[in-house]
């Protein structure tokens, strides 16, 4: 898609907040610093749109930007961060699980893994949710220029493995630095947008 327009609607903390629209949505998720903003920023040409933070836990809320008035990217609170307190924790957990499962709008998930380590257990733990409420999903490898292209399979084996994809579960690696991925991640965008 080309991308021309973007609007940062809505920062939300509750379900009233929500856009009314009937614009498809594609949540993205990811622990704390995994690169949400920086493929946000990426997927949509702008430098600095989506803030990039290198203080983990800084989105605490639904953020939702509105593409083209075709689409709403909706960034959502990265896991994970053991400095939140228990109490916001729980808010959020509830904030997401209530958009995840229940807003109609939503066509899909695209979840982020920092490809230079194995997936860690909480991004097991929101792959296995997200399979089991049959939410379709993307997986894409973030920060892959921070590891020398000879060591890319391995690493793919190493998350595929981890997070037990299926044969047909796709997974994309990525870098924000050199955009690779950028194409194959909005072509899956848009296939999801037209079901």
């Amino acid at each position: 898609m080309e991308v021309h327009n973007v609007d940062l609607t809505i920062s939300a903390v509750a379900e009233k907040q929500y856009p009314n629209t009937q614009f498809p949505e594609i949540a993205l998720v990811g622990r704390s610093n995994v690169g949400k903003s920086s493929l946000t920023n990426v997927l949509i040409n702008r430098n600095k749109f989506a803030r990039t933070s290198s203080q983990p836990g800084k989105t605490q809320t639904l953020n939702f930007y509105n593409i083209e008035d075709k689409l709403y990217f909706v960034d959502v609170p990265g896991y994970g961060y053991a400095k939140a307190s228990k109490a916001s924790r729980e808010k959020w957990g509830r904030m997401i699980e209530t958009y995840l499962t229940k807003r109609e709008q939503l066509r899909g998930v695209i979840t982020l893994v920092d490809g230079r380590h194995a997936p860690t257990a909480d991004d097991v733990s929101m792959h296995n949710w997200l399979k089991y409420y049959n939410i379709p999903m993307l997986t894409v490898a973030t920060k892959m220029d921070k590891i020398s292209s000879g060591k890319w399979n391995k690493q793919e084996s190493l998350i595929k493995k981890t997070l037990q994809l299926d044969a047909d579960e796709p997974l994309i690696l990525f870098s924000a630095l050199t955009k690779t991925g950028k194409n194959e991640i909005w072509r899956w965008i848009e296939g999801r947008m037209k079901r």
